[in-house]
């Protein structure tokens, strides 16, 4: 297998900006990653488990607190377990942190977005953010 077929997946929110910088740092980087919409296509108590025990975070480190109905739904609250979490996350997907990018090299919470270039092979020489920041890789 060269780097150019190296198996990106990105679970994507494409109204996120830290979502979209990491979608285009990966085709700035010639990848043609799979992008999955996860709010569309939603998710699978196996699949989130899965990407947290790869990321190696908890499910409360990928709960989104700000813009989804956590507080609302009372999962900021000290004590709220794992299971409980799942279950929010799997009724309302927003919950869940974003971006999250699977390679062969590993999974990562992309936040802030050039974090995913510890899981690429090849990187762009540079790339402008939507916001204009250059970022060397």
């Amino acid at each position: 297998m060269t780097d150019a077929d190296l198996p990106i997946t990105i679970f994507h929110n494409p109204a996120c900006g830290t979502s979209r910088n990491t979608v285009a740092m990966v085709l700035a980087a010639g990848y043609a990653p799979t992008v999955v919409d996860y709010l569309q296509t939603g998710w699978t108590g196996e699949q989130l488990r899965d990407l947290a025990g790869r990321a190696g975070l908890s499910l409360r480190q990928l709960l989104r607190e700000k813009g989804s109905p956590a507080e609302t739904l009372g999962l900021l609250a000290e004590g709220v377990d794992e299971e409980r979490l799942l279950v929010a996350m799997l009724d309302h997907p927003i919950l869940v942190n974003r971006p999250i990018v699977a390679t062969p090299k590993g999974v990562k919470l992309c936040r802030p977005s050039e974090v995913v270039f510890d899981l690429l092979e090849r990187r762009p020489a540079s790339f402008t953010k939507e916001d204009g920041e250059v970022v060397t890789p």
